[in-house]
């Protein structure tokens, strides 16, 4: 700790301004019928999960949809083919609180919505989250606390999804690189990368 590092609620409030009316009328405990169409419409969302004193975020995607409406009050998120480290189904069965935040290709405002997840294995909710007959392995089954629209600003100042924004994935280490490194040999970096389409082809359900 440093002088220059707040650590009190008090210090902290006496940085910034009273939030306005908008930014506390937005929030509401259930998925409003706006908000649904927030959820309905992204392919894209980030789950954040907490357990022992560490935060994780994690980001789940699909076809726009994927994270399911089962009523006003409660979400399914179905948890697709990954790396199975399955580090944020530890969390929860740990610590139930979640975070998610959806992104919409275009849309410049996020939708964010905390709770508290469920791992179930219920052979309607995974058959209800079945993509081409492949079923996922568990579905969240997450019960609302809070949902609010957050705004634009940091997705404009960001340019997220202009394409003068964007860069080619050769300007970044491949994941190859990145594992031959940090296993100093022990994994074929190059060997992984020629293998990384068809694995991805084979490997998303």
């Amino acid at each position: 700790m440093t002088a220059h590092t707040l650590t009190t609620l008090e210090a902290l409030e006496a940085r910034y301004a009273e939030p306005g009316a908008a930014s506390l009328a937005k929030e509401v405990d259930y998925l409003h019928p706006h908000y649904r169409a927030f959820v309905e419409a992204s392919p894209f969302c980030l789950l954040s999960t907490v357990a022992g004193g560490q935060a994780e975020c994690s980001p789940r995607g699909d076809a726009p949809g994927f994270v399911q409406v089962l009523d006003e009050r409660t979400l399914l998120l179905p948890d697709r083919r990954g790396n199975n480290r399955i580090d944020s189904l530890r969390n929860i069965i740990a610590d139930p609180r979640v975070g998610l935040l959806f992104l919409v290709p275009g849309v410049d405002e996020t939708l964010r919505v905390a709770g508290t997840a469920q791992i179930s294995v219920d052979p309607a909710l995974i058959a209800r989250c079945e993509v081409d007959g492949k079923a996922p392995a568990t579905v969240l089954v997450i019960a609302i606390r809070s949902v609010f629209f957050q705004c634009a600003r940091a997705l404009v100042r960001s340019q997220l999804w202009s394409p003068q924004a964007q860069i080619p994935r050769s300007a970044l280490p491949s994941n190859g690189t990145i594992l031959a490194d940090l296993s100093r040999g022990g994994i074929d970096g190059h060997a992984y990368d020629e293998a990384q389409p068809e694995r991805l082809r084979g490997t998303l359900y």
